[in-house]
Order: C-alpha cells, then sequence, then structure tokens
C-alpha cells in the first residue's frame, strides 16, 4: 500500500485537499473492505487517471469543490477519452465503479454528491463464458506425471497442484496458500479454505487429491511446520503462480490442449462439470467461495452451449 498512500505523489494531479481524501479511501478499502491488492491498485489508477482528466478541465489539479458534484457528462468525456485511448468496455467498467467507490466515500462524509455518477450507465459488458476443458482433458492434465520436472518430487508437487485445481475448484492464490495443519482435515473429507474478502469456507476433498498431497509431501525435502506454507519452490520459498502457469503451458503442448487450457480453467471445469452432472447451483456457489448467485449462474450458460454444440453434432435433423 506503500505507493497507493503517498500524499506527495498525489498532489501532482490533485489538490491537498482530495489527495489527503483519497489515501483515507484507499486506507478504507483496505482494512474496511478487504480489497485484494490488485483490486486496490487498478481502482487507484482509475481515479488517478479521472483526476488527471479532471486538471484538464479545470486547468489546475482539481480539489474537492471540483468533484463534489459531478454530472454524466464529466463521465462520458471521461469515458469517450478512455475509448479512444484503447480502453475496453470491461476496463470502463471497473474504471467507473472505483470513480463511484470514492465520490460515495466524499458523500458519507458530506463533501460530494454521487447522484451523477448513479445517473451514468455502465458501458455494456460483452458475455464472456468460462472456457472450460472436457472431464477427460482435466483427468489427463492430473495425470499426466510422465510430461512433468524429471525431479521426482517437483513433478509430485506439480501433479497436486493441478489435482487440487481440479478436485476442489479452488483459485490458484486459495492453493498455494494451504499450510500442513490446513490439509489435516483432508483425511475426513474437507478442507476449510480462506478465499477473497478473507471468507472461509468448507470444501470437499476428494481421496485422489489427498494422495496426491500426500505423496509430494513425503517426496518434498524441505521441512513443513504446521503453519508453513504446503507446496514450495524449488529453492524452498513459496511456490509462485508464475510457476504452475509455466507447468499448464508445458502440459498444454505435451497433450495437445488448446490455449484456454490455464490454472483457472480447471476451476471452471470443476464448477461446470459438478453442474453438468446434476450439482445444485447453489451449493455450487459455496464450493466456488462466490459472494453473489450470479457470479455462479454463468456455468448455466456455459453448460447449455455444450449441450446444444452436442445436440447439432449428433442429432439427424440438427
Amino acid at each position: 500500500m506503500a505507493r497507493n498512500t503517498d500524499t506527495q505523489a498525489f498532489l501532482i494531479y490533485c489538490a491537498p485537499d482530495l489527495a489527503k481524501e483519497k489515501v483515507q479511501w484507499l486506507a478504507w478499502l483496505c482494512d474496511q473492505k478487504r480489497m485484494s491488492a490488485k483490486t486496490l491498485d487498478a481502482y487507484e489508477r482509475d481515479v488517478r487517471q479521472f483526476l488527471q482528466h479532471l486538471t484538464g478541465h479545470v486547468g489546475a489539479p482539481p480539489k474537492i469543490s471540483d468533484v463534489s458534484n459531478l454530472k454524466p457528462l464529466d463521465m462520458r468525456g471521461f469515458m469517450a477519452r478512455r475509448r479512444e485511448g484503447g480502453a475496453e468496455a470491461r476496463t470502463l467498467g471497473r474504471g467507473l465503479a472505483g470513480i463511484r467507490s470514492f465520490i460515495r466515500f466524499l458523500e458519507k462524509k458530506g463533501l460530494a454528491n454521487s447522484a451523477g455518477l448513479a445517473a451514468t450507465r455502465s458501458p455494456k459488458q460483452p458475455k464472456t463464458l468460462p472456457k472450460a476443458l472436457q472431464a477427460s482433458q482435466a483427468v489427463r492434465l492430473t495425470e499426466a506425471r510422465e510430461h512433468l520436472s524429471e525431479t521426482p518430487w517437483i513433478a509430485a508437487r506439480d501433479a497436486a497442484v493441478m489435482t487440487l485445481l481440479y478436485g476442489c475448484g479452488l483459485r490458484i492464490g486459495e492453493a498455494l496458500s494451504l499450510t500442513p495443519n490446513m490439509m489435516k482435515s483432508a483425511k475426513t473429507g474437507s478442507i476449510r479454505v480462506t478465499g477473497k474478502g478473507g471468507v472461509t469456507r468448507l470444501v470437499p476433498v476428494l481421496p485422489q487429491v489427498v494422495d496426491a498431497i500426500e505423496s509430494y509431501q513425503k517426496l518434498c525435502p524441505y521441512v513443513m511446520e504446521g503453519d508453513d506454507i504446503l507446496f514450495r519452490g524449488a529453492k524452498g520459498g513459496p511456490l509462485q503462480p508464475a510457476i504452475v502457469q509455466k507447468t499448464m503451458r508445458v502440459l498444454r503442448g505435451a497433450l495437445g490442449l488448446p490455449d484456454s487450457a490455464t490454472p483457472h480453467a480447471l476451476r471452471h471445469s470443476f464448477a461446470t462439470h459438478l453442474l453438468a452432472g446434476g450439482g445444485d447451483l447453489r451449493t455450487i456457489q459455496e464450493l466456488l467461495g462466490h459472494a453473489s448467485l450470479s457470479t455462479t449462474q454463468i456455468y448455466t450458460s456455459v453448460d447449455t452451449s455444450r449441450l446444444m454444440d452436442i445436440y447439432e453434432k449428433a442429432h439427424p435433423r440438427a
């Protein structure tokens, strides 16, 4: 947060009074809303770009009074400029969300009115479906040890990570933050995982996942205490997501899988295959750790599109 809360850095594009409020807003997002570092960085960048845009209009770094009563026209001008610079609808939508958050923060303190922003429509977002793997492809990924590292413990580690991502539907960050203590309950059939926003959920664990992790632990040359990181890099430090992504690229090439086969695609596959097998949408929401059911509902579109594809290929009159 150091670079985000440096008031002096803000002074080049906003006045001291607004810079002070921006620092407090970012601290509130971090401490109270518990936003991730990546989201904080994105929100800070979006608001900074908007304030830089306003600087050109007011002729000086904007003060609180310059943002106290923004109009839809102010936002449309900013978004038009971002579009000219190549920003897409998703980026513009996130930017508008960050600016709204900042102005509403000011509004709670009696420093601004957010009505103008509330009247500004968010750009229409393109519908993109998660690209899940076929069940056979996902299973092949978890069993393709012959294509992994020649170092036995690293091969076992990579196989365990892939099995965990598909078997439990974890985000890659959730998987790599597991500890031996957290895995103790796996033999009873479930583990507790801390996801986005610090929310903890109970996730069932298949025996195949337990076996893969135990195989890795037996071969790993590094001592693991209870609260140490479970998955280690080659030199003993925490395993980085980039290494898992690199391993996936190797497996993708060896198995002839599409570019959409990524570590996160295994999470999509987990949800899609559960739904196809008759899983309840609300239960899948809880397993994935989604805050809103609407986020999980996208998998109904994935499953429907796959069914239609099968129908078109198989039905004589299709």
